[in-house]
């Protein structure tokens, strides 16, 4: 298949009424000022200086760390706009494999950024760039009680766990099978964020999180580490899109991430080394 046919299938495909619909529910901006407009094609100036958006599709996990990365992008590049889509790393990697337009893919798992790497969506090796742990998410003052992880499969007890098919879900059953426990959940969520909500609004009384998503809710949450969570470790990693229109800017927001800046920002949320 050459590569003009390819460009040419994904630019409809990014038209179409489907791929539009996933952006528009998923895309959140760094800039407070959504009206803000730039030329998605531009890359660098003739000057060399960096310009135009750089469209980043991101695991829900890392939404409040890259927000502060790309805040921090756009007032050391003036006349760049960093656009997210935050979500599941499953759906993110199928919606680029189905030809959405994006600059960037940062996953929650090998697994799932491996999709991008088998259709040929990727530029380059991905890196690994941070890993996370998972934690258990209670409600303000643990009132049941909950220190460990078989505490979870105590009858009335109301627990949610990401679906099996996003990094979080398969990292949680990785743990469960360590333990050698089954927990029957009241809900399977379809990304980390959603899931931590359930407890967030008392819809259920424990959720299988990341310690970084904890770290995030500021307190709404208590967390209880539990020791099988160091057997389902997940790693990050991240990679510039074959099909990006801004690949200067692309390349550099990768090496913001990847610098010591940006790993402070990560290890400042709860986010290990890789």
């Amino acid at each position: 298949m050459i590569r003009t046919a390819r460009r040419t299938r994904r630019t409809l495909r990014a038209a179409g009424a489907g791929a539009a619909a996933l952006l528009a529910l998923s895309a959140c901006s760094s800039s407070d000022d959504s009206s803000t407009t730039s030329d998605s094609s531009a890359s660098a100036s003739a000057d060399g200086k960096l310009s135009g958006t750089v469209t980043v599709f991101a695991a829900a996990s890392l939404k409040e760390s890259f927000t502060t990365l790309g805040r921090q992008f756009e007032k050391a590049h003036p006349g760049t706009k960093v656009t997210f889509s935050f979500g599941g790393s499953d759906s993110l990697a199928a919606s680029i494999a189905g030809g959405a337009p994006a600059d960037v893919f940062a996953s929650a798992s090998p697994k799932t950024m491996k999709i991008v790497t088998d259709a040929g969506d990727a530029a380059g090796t991905p890196a690994d760039f941070v890993r996370n742990q998972l934690e258990i998410a209670t409600l303000p003052g643990n009132p049941h009680k909950i220190d460990s992880l078989a505490d979870l499969t105590e009858s009335g007890l109301k627990v949610v766990l990401c679906d099996k098919t996003v990094p979080c879900g398969a990292a949680a059953q990785k743990a469960l099978d360590a333990a050698e426990l089954t927990v029957e959940p009241v809900s399977y969520e379809q990304d980390v964020k959603a899931a931590l909500t359930k407890v967030e609004l008392k819809e259920a009384d424990a959720a299988l999180v990341y310690k970084t998503d904890v770290h995030a809710a500021d307190g709404k949450v208590e967390g209880v580490e539990f020791p099988e969570s160091a057997k389902a470790v997940n790693a990050y990693p991240i990679v510039r899109l074959k099909g990006a229109d801004n690949t200067d800017a692309a390349d550099a927001f990768i090496a913001l991430v990847r610098s010591a800046e940006g790993r402070k920002v990560l290890t400042e949320a709860g986010f290990l080394q890789p």
